[in-house]
Formats: C-alpha cells, structure tokens, sequence
C-alpha cells in the first residue's frame, strides 16, 4: 500500500470481500477510482474512500439504518452541491483551489464565484456602497459592550424587518441580498456605519488602519473561511432555506451553530489554549502537562484532512512570511511542532485564524469574528443551492423510546 490513501488490488479485494475479477468490474463501472503506482502501467492502486463508500453501500443494502446513522457523521452524502470539493487533502470552490484563489482573488469574487459561478463577475455592481440601516445605526450605540459576533446576532434580525427584497428567492436577488448582509458585518465590525471600500479593506481600515498589508491577509482569510462542504452551520443553513426562510434567517440560523464550542466557537478555546503558554519555549511542556491533565489540544487535527487542514497551514504561512517576528507567529511554529511530535496532528483553521487575528493585534474575538464573516459567503451560496431545488430538509429519527401501551 502507497499511502493510507490508497490500497493495492489485492488489498482492496480483500476488504470488499470479493474476487480480483470483480474489482476490475467495479472499477470499469467508474464505482472505483484507480491510478498508476510508482510509474508502472502494470500496477495500479485503488482509493480507499471509494473502497469504503462501496462497503457502506453493500452494508446499507443488508442494513438500511446503518447508512441513516453513518450520514450524520463526515459518511455518505446526503444532499447535491456544486459548491465545494474536498479530496485528496485540498479544498476547491466550483473546481477552483481555494488556497490559489485566497492569493489571488478578492473576497467579492469568491463570493461571486460561490453564488453565481462566475469568478468574473463585476462585483462593483454586486457589492455597491452599504449604509447601515437606520435601525441599527439607532441602537448600535447600546451595543457597546457586545462582541462583533454578539451584534451579528442582535442587528441582523433587526436589518431583515425593512428589506423586503430578502424574500426573493431567485438567484440573482438572493446574492443581492447575500452582498447587503456581508457588507453589513464589515461595517459592524470594524466599527462604522456605511461602507464604501471592499469587505477585507473595510475590515482593515476600521481595526488597523496604519497596516494597509493586512487587508491582502484579511482577505485571504474570508475566503479560506468561505464555504466547506455541509459543515453543521451550512446544513443548518440548508435546513433554514428549505423552508424558504428568507436569507437573513438562514445567516441568523448559520451564526447560532458557528458559535458552538465544536465549531467556529473552537477559535475561543485556542485562544485560551495558547494563553496559557508563557514562551514559544514553553509550548511542548503546557502541552504535555494538557496531555498528562486527559485535556486535549485545541485547534489540532481534522478528520477530513489527515495528513493535515490546507487552510490552517495557509494562514499560518501567510502570518509568518508577512509578520516574520511577531511573538504570535514564533508561538504558532512552536505549537504547531510541538503537537506533530507530542501527536502526530496538524493545525487545523481554527489555529489558523487565532495566530493571524494574535499577529494582526486584532480585537479580541476577531478569529470567530473572520469565521462568521467569511463563512457567511458560503451560507448564502447553499442557500441559493436549496431554493433552487425547492424541497424541504426532513428527515427521519428512530425511535428508541417507550413503547405506547
């Protein structure tokens, strides 16, 4: 076997419980994926994700709950995109790598990219001047206090009661809509009441107005952020859309899953994490100490990239190569090494976004704050998805429950 990726035709034979002969069938039948190994036409070697989904499939003909049970746990598909591929470690948005567009693109791009599968749409006319509505701008001087999430979550629900174009449901009004919603969490987070510039320069001249460079990070990020596959957030998301809730409730809805502890709400405990450690020199002895504690280290490994998350990595490297002596940067290396010897893992996004926000001296919160911005591209493209196929999200549960007497 090449790799944990890949198994050899006798291997995947093996697993599969079946003969030579009909490996080959499934492989004609396109059911599994096969390449040359090592440069020799004569050998071939088989992916193990499509070995697995084929066993799942064989599994779920003999046990149809298996399969009800395994789709709610990173197994078999249960809806049809068109937005975003996960394979092989990389991430691509409507067959664009990410980490190439999250270099070279612009956030309105992506997004236009994501919603209308079109990387060269004028975004100007998309994302044109915003002034915060005169309900938010009325009661945002109370909302002093709150984070920038928190006022997503106060303010958005307040926007939707005056904008009636939100119940438009075609593609075209849903990504108008989709604009005038993230045009408004850069303004509330950055602190101002109109906009004018683009989401990341927005960003950026409102936290860190004397550091133009950092809007090329803070962009970068947004986009890296922006959609990945039916995470928690975007199936709630699609859930909300398929009652045909206007756009505004499917973010609202988005926004509530994202806080989450195991999801976007992961960013405050790596902040936590990485304050307890005094020095980069520190790092493996806190993190041994977690180890010796039963705790876990935060912000390391995702199932969905084993050998490890591409977006985590991205931001890390963009961080180091433009703030190469910031104590937020040596801190990262540091615990990134220092988890791949203690572990074995990798950074995940989460890492990510905390040491870029730590490196850019952004307000605290800032890493969630990205997160919800950037993943709200993503939230209304699978909107725009959902109400296109015009079907309601409801499943079924097994009932483990009394029996009725």
């Amino acid at each position: 076997m090449t790799n944990a990726q890949y198994l050899s035709a006798k291997e995947a034979a093996r697993e599969l419980g079946v003969t030579l002969p009909t490996l080959y069938v499934y492989v004609s039948r396109g059911l599994i994926r096969s390449e040359e190994a090592g440069g020799d036409p004569r050998a071939r070697r088989y992916r193990r994700e499509d070995i697995d989904h084929l066993k799942l499939r064989k599994e779920a003909r003999r046990k149809p709950e298996v399969l009800a049970e395994s789709a709610l746990h990173l197994g078999t598909p249960v809806l049809e995109s068109a937005i975003t591929l996960i394979n092989d470690g990389a991430l691509y948005y409507r067959g664009h790598d990410a980490l190439e567009l999250a270099v070279r693109a612009t956030p309105e791009q992506v997004a236009a990219l994501i919603w209308l599968d079109d990387l060269d749409a004028d975004t100007s006319a998309l994302f044109g001047g915003l002034e915060l509505p005169a309900i938010c701008r009325d009661i945002g001087h109370h909302l002093a206090r709150l984070s920038a999430f928190e006022k997503f979550q106060v303010l958005l629900p307040l926007a939707a009661v005056d904008d009636l174009a939100a119940y438009d449901t075609r593609p075209s009004a849903v990504a108008a809509t989709g604009a005038r919603i993230v045009q408004m969490m850069a303004a509330l987070a950055a602190g101002r009441e109109d906009m004018s510039s683009g989401l990341a320069q927005t960003l950026q001249q409102g936290w860190i107005p004397d550091d133009p460079q950092a809007a090329d990070l803070i962009g970068a990020a947004l986009i890296l952020c922006a959609d990945h596959e039916l995470n928690a957030s975007s199936f709630t998301a699609r859930c909300v859309a398929s009652t045909n809730a206007t756009p505004y409730a499917v973010v609202s809805a988005g926004l509530a899953a994202l806080q989450g502890a195991k999801h976007g709400g992961h960013t405050g405990r790596v902040e936590a994490f990485l304050n307890e450690i005094d020095s980069p020199d520190q790092a493996q002895t806190v993190m041994a100490s977690r180890l010796k504690r039963g705790e876990g280290i935060p912000g390391f490994g995702h199932p969905l990239y084993p050998d490890g998350d591409p977006r985590g990595r991205m931001l890390l490297h963009l961080a180091a190569d433009a703030y190469p002596d910031s104590p937020a940067t040596l801190l990262g290396a540091a615990v990134a090494g220092a988890a791949l010897t203690l572990v074995g893992e990798h950074p995940t996004i989460d890492l990510g976004l905390v040491i870029l926000a730590q490196a850019l001296n952004l307000p605290p919160g800032s890493a969630l704050t990205l997160f919800a911005i950037g993943r709200t591209i993503g939230w209304i493209g699978q909107a725009i998805e959902q109400y296109q196929i015009d079907r309601l999200i409801r499943p079924r549960a097994r009932y483990t429950g009394r029996q009725p007497s």
